[in-house]
């Protein structure tokens, strides 16, 4: 079975509980293969990184296999602005999008989810694989609050800003720090990096558990508290506010 997310924002669980963990968030018109079921809930894997959770069959829709693998194989818009909205014909059909939203088979305006048409009238992301159009769009989430398992304005964790970011830039991330790290080519040293390279920091047992954006003048973008901007040197990131470092640097990673 296969289905795609109907809502803005479909939280997506480590276990089949009312009280289990959010790990993720799945966005409007991304599809997925369903694994198995448990009672209300539904195991699902999503169709662009493979990554697992649990998620309430009420807030999804199905798909038949070709809807699915369809919208895998070619290239579909993306939402651009933090939050917008797509039309129905039925107003109560309406919904709300955000950053990084599939609008699967838009065509002048129009766009088909499952059964349903809807309409949007918004900005789209340029889907341009450049340094210059991930840093732009990344900016879009600038003060957004950090949330575990968030990919929107609303909250974001560190690897889902940066994996929306390149989403917009036409650049498919895996989900997690650690495995995006395994993506794209080693920069040797910070002095080499350039804006849209990503930095990856580990804590003290040697894991990676956390990512941000490369800006100029030895900054970096990323998600702490809130998305924001702080010093980068070749020990990590460096908070002035707090007047220590707060992240370790372990590696540098070029995807463009």
């Amino acid at each position: 079975m296969f289905g795609t997310f109907p809502f803005s924002l479909t939280p997506m669980r480590r276990e089949p509980a009312h009280r289990s963990e959010m790990v993720n968030q799945g966005l409007f018109g991304e599809v997925f293969e369903v694994l198995a079921h448990d009672r209300e809930w539904s195991h699902v894997r999503l169709g662009h990184d493979g990554y697992e959770g649990w998620v309430l069959t009420q807030q999804t829709t199905p798909l038949s296999r070709e809807s699915y693998r369809s919208q895998l194989d070619r290239p579909q818009a993306v939402v651009a602005s933090a939050v917008d909205l797509v039309d129905h014909a039925q107003p109560m059909k309406s919904r709300t999008v955000v950053a990084g939203s599939y609008l699967p088979y838009l065509t002048d305006g129009q766009l088909e989810l499952g059964d349903e048409t809807y309409h949007y009238q918004g900005p789209l992301a340029d889907l341009k694989p450049s340094r210059d159009s991930v840093v732009r769009h990344a900016f879009t989430f600038l003060n957004a609050p950090y949330l575990w398992g968030g990919r929107s304005a609303f909250g974001i964790d560190c690897s889902g800003l940066t994996q929306v970011s390149f989403r917009m830039a036409g650049i498919n991330l895996l989900r997690d720090a650690y495995q995006q790290a395994n993506q794209g080519q080693t920069v040797d040293f910070l002095e080499e990096a350039v804006e849209g390279d990503l930095a990856f920091f580990d804590n003290e047992e040697g894991r990676i558990t956390h990512v941000g954006l490369v800006l100029s003048d030895h900054r970096i973008l990323h998600a702490s508290g809130s998305v924001r901007v702080d010093a980068l040197d070749p020990s990590g990131i460096y908070n002035a506010e707090l007047g220590r470092h707060t992240h370790r640097l372990r590696i540098l990673k070029r995807l463009i």
